[in-house]
């Protein structure tokens, strides 16, 4: 069995955060099931439809917001069970080690959010595990993030700034709750002033404070990447930036500025935004711009092969800052990321994870693609149900 992860003795060093057991009831497709690994690297191997992206799912759900399928909650209930739910799992962060818990109560069809618990206490929300936990994920539907629409990589820049902020989840929101009540209130003809300024003053704010969130994350994230890069890396550096001039403004002015000039562009666009039934300036329009550093090209114009190492990249760099700001690893979650690299990209990837320093959890159905990692990893096989060490 391979050695268990060490804590951090060096508090410059960040402590190496890990799901020590997870258990999950009436959750997707299993009735119960448990895992408790040992090893920095875990492997979930299984034919397609066992499973295997069920337990990330499961895992995905100890951060605020919707998983890394953003299912539903009602969507996320076994088939053959009352209709509740619930993951709980044994963590290690910076803290020490807390048991947490969410899910929904059987029978609650309406529910709109799920319960959470830290030691079987209750906490108003999932933004409350961030102190013990932090999740970030690489799954199939984000391979093709960069030729997506600019409203999918605004949901992964937000994914990446929530890792980060937990925060950040609920002001993003609460922006979207006020341009909706922005965008009702000029369908009237004649709007009541003083409701339409009051909205406006409120968007302002909430539409700073989301635009200082993703640009901070950004600064550094993009500093990060300029630091740590290596050319001989077969996963490529991207050189980031946002698309946006309200977070371009904060980053060089302060905020309340920035708020004022938003608010009169909101105030001065009022009849163009009547026309088009929408507000057609501010963050919520921003999109993240990437370049394939080496060789300089927009990543959009990249080939399939290099657009998915531009994303590992990526994604192994955000694991880094995760650890950086919070003090102790992020828990990574891979899906099939080994099924379409070559033997010697594959390997590759494998030393990566294991410099990474954090917990990673990696799912592909050919067991073969992880026999490399047997003596480094704890390899779990998969079935329809059940999950048992391989």
């Amino acid at each position: 069995m391979p050695a268990a992860i060490p804590r951090a003795a060096d508090q410059s060093v960040p402590v190496q955060g890990r799901v020590t057991r997870i258990g999950l009831s009436r959750f997707r497709s299993y009735a119960t099931a448990q895992i408790a690994p040992d090893a920095a690297l875990v492997v979930l191997a299984g034919p397609n439809g066992a499973g295997k992206t069920n337990v990330l799912e499961a895992l995905s759900l100890l951060t605020p917001g919707r998983g890394l399928r953003r299912a539903t909650l009602g969507e996320i209930a076994c088939d053959q069970g009352d209709g509740g739910w619930a993951v709980n799992a044994a963590v290690e962060g910076a803290y020490g080690e807390a048991v947490l818990g969410t899910g929904i109560e059987a029978g609650d069809v309406e529910v709109r959010t799920r319960l959470c618990r830290i030691d079987r206490v209750a906490v108003g929300s999932a933004a409350a595990f961030a102190e013990h936990v932090r999740v970030v994920w690489l799954t199939p539907a984000m391979d093709g993030l960069f030729l997506g629409s600019g409203g999918e990589r605004r949901r992964f820049l937000d994914r990446l700034v929530l890792a980060v902020d937990a925060e950040h989840g609920g002001r993003v929101n609460a922006l979207e709750r006020s341009l909706r009540a922005r965008n009702r209130l000029l369908e009237d003809v004649s709007p009541d002033p003083a409701w339409l300024d009051a909205v406006e003053h409120e968007t302002a704010e909430l539409a700073v404070a989301v635009a200082a969130a993703r640009a901070e994350t950004v600064h550094r994230l993009a500093g990060l990447i300029e630091a740590t890069k290596d050319p001989a890396s077969p996963f490529p550096w991207a050189a980031l930036a946002l698309d946006g001039a309200v977070e371009a403004a904060v980053l060089t002015r302060p905020a309340v500025e920035v708020e004022d000039d938003y608010r009169a562009v909101l105030r001065d666009h009022r009849s163009r935004d009547r026309a088009a039934g929408r507000t057609t300036q501010g963050p919520h329009l921003t999109d993240l711009l990437a370049v394939h550093g080496p060789s300089g090209a927009p990543a959009e114009r990249c080939s399939t092969g290099q657009q998915k190492a531009l994303l590992v990249g990526l994604v192994l760099a955000h694991a880094r800052l995760v650890a950086e700001m919070a003090g102790f690893t992020p828990i990574v979650l891979l899906d099939e990321v080994a099924a379409h690299l070559d033997p010697e990209r594959r390997a590759a990837l494998y030393d990566a994870l294991e410099k990474l320093g954090a917990q990673v959890w990696m799912t592909g159905a050919d067991p073969a693609a992880f026999e490399a990692l047997r003596s480094r990893a704890d390899l779990f096989a998969v079935t329809p149900g059940t999950i048992a060490r391989a």
